[in-house]
């Protein structure tokens, strides 16, 4: 640490002006300097010392001086006294503790997992004496954070280890990784190499060295360099960003090119020599420019450096004086305190965030991290990295190349709450309920062949006149999910909307079969006569269908503005009631307008207002009535401006009525619809009409709902006109006979009904219905299918996924795109739906090939290392020769040492009759088949096989055997582990103490010596040749003596 007392001479002057409350008086005249200075000098002998770089004390060494100048024997009862060392552990003195005159860095030593505390007995005070006294102790454990989920094993053996050492257990924070405990008086407490393995400490931690400092007086010498170097300038280093320990680095740069340490321990000792050197002006200048002087003063030129620049240390204060891009650093993190900890290699600070905001920005040479070419990277768990601008980032800015951002896509927000907390609820009702009720529905499948395979894509099939059910069961699915509690005020306003818009289509394009069907049409004048003629007659006339859609669609907007008014209305006070008027006839309130008119006296108004949006012949009337007015030169100041307002609009002219107030769009349509255009007018003319305005300029934007109701103003990057409403595109899909597909894809974007760029769950469902009716046909469509996928996906639900793609439009320039998105779900989420027997039954049912199941089964637990579940798929996928790799090189041998030899025979044999398609089949599989059934025949008494009855034609089976082992090693003689070719010399012994075993009666001497040969030829070890090697010669013996007698 190492604080020098130069700051003393700072304080001089203040602690004058304050000498009255001192104790001791201090005097700074010219006179009695000298005294002064012996004043500073007494204090700065008593003070202890703590030189090592990455130790600290509390209260540091300036505080310890001005509390000793301030209070004369502050340093003798100093409160909670504590020293610690970075990424190691503290340790707090308990009451008060006399500090004056010691040696820190002799006396306190933080090792790895453990602290000593007077390592030398001899010099070590009687307890309650110095610092061999009651404390509190703090060590920092290498826990793998893999093991957390045994925390409360940690917690028992930490307590146990403890309680040995005669300490008492007071915590253990898994987070932060902090054992604390108390002790009576020190000697040397923390934990051995044994505990430490028992206690689960991380592996790679534990390959890492502790760093020796300066305070071993054995050390190396490049170990106390190391010491001089002051890890808070190396925390502001590459490697300590990339993870890594910056000492630890520097030290293998200078082992690496040691031409550069002279030149580096010079400047080490101009960037440090103000720690040895305390209480002098000469040295008061900062290390910055120390360092550049020592470079002035050089007379050699420098080394070539062989490192790159980014791997050497910088200083924190150097950020104004340094050319653009030579720091790897943001301006934002300037004069951090960064310490340096023992770090468990390169990991990137990642924080839950959504899509819209960074997840963290990690200063890291990107280059020299990712390579030279790296731009953009996807990670697991739809993790992005980048170089670029955070996404939704509205300010464009640049940024620093070496600047990582980590994003993480919130693909899941629609199942969340308003704590951020997974609902499972919300998932069944999002997801599973919608996609049920879609396959309980007709569909039609059309066969696609695939190689030797087939596939049945399926496309939803519904007429207009079950459309209005099949809405009304959207809609209770929807009415469910608004029942959940904790949902956000947003989430509640997009769910209305769904509802709105499943009504919507409802209104438009249903056909009815009975008048139950219409009974949401309204009751005011309008809405009720239709209503009337409606139910009147099942048949009703095709002249007025059109004006029974539209009296529907006109009940429907006043529903989707009703909350709009009434929000503007509790807005006014009590002597507003022309305003309040002027408010319910925007949402077409016609019955609460006249009661309220006539409430108030004005039953004159009340007439109007209770034939408004009638008969053209009344609203020529009051527009002819006000031009009147205008042409005599009425004053229209003894009138309200309310009240013309009013009459302006019961007359028709809207935009005049509105003047510049500012009303949504649905409101502009409904003044149009009710107030402006003829009552006969059919909905087409309606939307062709509010087209042609807003391309003028002269409507507002149908902007969505989430603009609408300016949920997401901050968040949301828009411009007029680069999106519409769901509502509207569906009034322009209604408009256009011509079916066009223009707006198909904008139209079936997730920001038409939803601020969540990525939520597609209900959407999707409302395009598949509207193309089953007939409304529009498309195959271009699939980002809509493959956002839907995304999200199942994400969810874990990986037959619904499948069941998406298959509902993707055929086409014939991609024929494969089905299956190839099948087969890669299968393969990235074999985890995920292998593990769950529902999903793999739905998947079989959907008509997935199950050799596409097994193949990604096999590739799977291949990875896995499992080979004999990977065998068994790769049979139930036929890729034979990928199988009989697989039983040779991994599972064959396993079994033959574990006695399953009817296993064995059972794989082996499934695979011959396929053997046409596998490559040294006889070398391979054919082995076992061959030795069991020549060992069969060794071993029958009854000569069974005629054909090997003779010991001869033993011998000469036995020798092509034993030559096709010694085949099969050297053609697998780089796939088979040790195990294999022990099973291969089992055999070749076994198949040799058969043959020796049968006494071949009847045959000569000669053919049973060349069995040995035979047995010779083999490929046994040559420990156990030696045993026939006897037999032969005993045989040979007996052979001469025969030949002799």
């Amino acid at each position: 640490m190492g604080v020098n007392l130069d700051a003393l001479d700072s304080f001089r002057q203040s602690l004058v002006a304050q000498s009255q409350f001192k104790k001791r008086k201090v005097i700074l005249d010219s006179d009695d300097d000298s005294s002064a200075c012996s004043v500073s000098c007494e204090i700065e002998t008593s003070l202890p010392t703590l030189q090592a770089s990455d130790y600290f004390m509390e209260p540091c060494l300036s505080e310890l001086a001005m509390r000793e100048l301030m209070d004369p024997g502050h340093c003798s009862r100093v409160q909670n006294f504590t020293v610690g060392r970075y990424g190691y552990g503290t340790v707090r003195f308990l009451g008060e503790t006399d500090v004056r005159w010691l040696d820190l860095d002799q006396i306190i030593k933080f090792r790895r997992h453990e602290i000593v505390v007077y390592e030398d007995e001899a010099a070590k005070p009687v307890v309650g004496k110095g610092l061999n006294k009651a404390a509190e102790v703090t060590l920092v454990l290498q826990i793998n954070s893999a093991k957390f989920s045994r925390e409360g094993q940690v917690i028992e053996k930490l307590r146990l280890s403890a309680e040995r050492q005669g300490a008492k257990f007071i915590s253990f924070d898994p987070n932060q990784r902090e054992w604390k405990f108390s002790v009576h008086h020190f000697s040397r407490f923390g934990l051995s190499d044994d505990e430490e393995e028992d206690v689960a400490m991380d592996d790679v931690d534990a390959e890492v060295q502790e760093p020796v400092t300066n305070n071993d007086s054995d050390g190396s010498d490049l170990d106390e360099e190391r010491a001089l170097v002051d890890p808070r300038l190396l925390s502001h280093s590459l490697p300590s960003h990339l993870g890594l320990d910056p000492v630890r680095m520097k030290e293998m740069r200078m082992m690496m090119f040691p031409a550069e340490e002279e030149e580096e321990d010079e400047e080490l000792d101009g960037r440090f020599s103000h720690h040895r050197l305390p209480f002098g002006k000469e040295h008061m200048k900062s290390p910055i420019q120390h360092a550049s002087s020592k470079t002035v003063q050089r007379s050699s030129p420098p080394a070539i450096r062989k490192t790159p620049l980014a791997l050497l240390e910088y200083k924190p204060g150097s950020f104004a004086s340094s050319p653009n891009g030579s720091i790897l650093m943001t301006q934002q993190n300037k004069g951090l305190p960064l310490t340096i900890t023992k770090v468990q290699g390169f990991k990137l600070e990642l924080k839950e965030t959504p899509v819209t905001g960074s997840h963290s920005r990690n200063i890291v040479d990107a280059a020299l991290f990712m390579g030279r070419s790296f731009a953009i990277a996807w990670g697991p768990n739809d993790l992005l990295l980048h170089c670029g601008s955070t996404a939704g980032n509205s300010l464009q800015k640049r940024e620093l190349s070496s600047t990582i951002n980590l994003e993480k896509v919130a693909i899941d927000n629609v199942i969340r709450d308003e704590n951020n907390k997974v609902r499972e609820e919300l998932i069944d009702l999002c997801f599973d309920s919608p996609l049920n009720f879609h396959k309980e529905l007709n569909h039609e499948t059309k066969e696609v062949v695939v190689d030797s395979y087939k596939i049945k894509v399926q496309k939803l099939v519904c007429d207009r006149l079950t459309l209005s059910r099949v809405c009304r069961s959207y809609i209770g699915i929807i009415e469910k999910q608004l029942e959940v509690p904790g949902l956000s005020s947003s989430a509640r306003v997009v769910l209305m909307h769904q509802v709105l818009v499943w009504e919507l289509i409802k209104v438009l394009f249903s056909l009815r079969e009975t008048s139950e069907q219409s009974n949401s049409v309204g009751h005011n004048h309008e809405e009720y006569m239709l209503n009337n003629s409606k139910e009147s007659s099942l048949d009703a006339d095709d002249e007025a269908l059109p004006l029974i859609r539209r009296a529907e669609f006109s009940y429907w907007l006043q529903e989707s503005v009703c909350h709009r008014v009434q929000d503007e209305i509790s807005s006014l006070n009590d002597s507003s009631d022309l305003q309040h008027l002027f408010l319910l006839l925007t949402g077409r309130q016609l019955d609460a307008a006249v009661e309220l008119s006539a409430s108030r006296g004005d039953v004159r108004l009340a007439c109007l207002l209770s034939q408004a949006g009638g008969s053209t012949v009344n609203r020529t009337d009051i527009d002819r009535q006000l031009n009147l007015w205008k042409t005599n030169g009425l004053d229209f100041n003894f009138i309200e401006k309310d009240r013309i307002r009013l009459l302006e609009l019961l007359a028709g002219n809207i935009h005049q009525a509105l003047g510049g107030m500012n009303i949504d769009w649905k409101r502009f349509l409904g003044l149009l619809m009710w107030y402006q255009l003829p009552p006969d007018s059919d909905l087409t003319s309606i939307f062709q009409s509010y087209q042609r305005l807003l391309e003028d300029g002269r409507a507002p934007y149908p902007v969505p709902v989430y603009i609408d109701e300016g949920l997401v103003e901050d968040g949301v990057s828009w411009s007029p006109g680069d999106r519409f409403d769901l509502a509207y595109y569906l009034m322009l899909l209604h408009a256009r006979e011509e079916k066009e597909s223009s707006i198909l894809k904008t139209m079936f974007s997730a920001f038409a009904s939803t601020h969540d760029p990525l939520d597609h769950h209900m959407i999707w469902h409302q395009r598949a219905v509207l193309e089953a009716v007939g409304t529009f046909s498309s195959d271009d469509l699939h980002v809509l299918d493959m956002g839907l996928v995304s999200q199942l996906l994400c969810l874990g639900h990986c037959h619904w996924a499948i069941y998406i793609v298959l509902h993707m439009p055929y086409r014939d320039d991609y024929p494969y795109l089905q299956a190839r998105v099948i087969r890669e779900i299968l393969f990235r989420y074999c985890e995920t739906w292998s593990a769950q027997e529902k999903q793999r039954q739905f998947i079989e049912e959907l008509g997935v090939p199950s050799a596409w199941l097994h193949e990604a089964l096999a590739v799977y637990h291949a990875y896995y290392r499992d080979s004999s579940k990977a065998l068994e798929h790769y049979l139930g996928c036929a890729f034979w020769q990928k199988a009989h790799s697989t039983f040779i090189s991994s599972v064959a041998h396993s079994l033959f040492l574990s006695g399953k030899h009817s296993e064995i025979w059972t794989l082996a044999t499934s695979m011959e009759d396929h053997k046409s398609e596998i490559e040294n089949w006889d070398l391979g599989a054919g082995i076992y088949i061959s030795f069991y059934t020549l060992r069969s025949s060794l071993e029958d008494d009854d000569d069974t096989m005629t054909e090997l009855a003779s010991l001869e034609n033993k011998n000469d089976a036995c020798r092509d055997f034993f030559s096709r082992l010694k085949g099969s090693l050297a053609v697998w003689e780089s796939c088979l582990p040790i195990d294999a070719r022990m099973v291969y010399a089992k055999m070749a012994e076994e198949i040799s103490d058969l043959l020796v075993a049968d006494s071949g009666e009847g045959s000569t001497t000669e053919v049973k010596l060349s069995c040995f040969d035979t047995i010779f030829e083999s490929p046994i070890p040559e420990d156990l040749l030696s045993c026939h090697l006897q037999s032969a010669i005993s045989h040979f013996t007996l052979h001469l003596m025969e030949s002799a007698s």
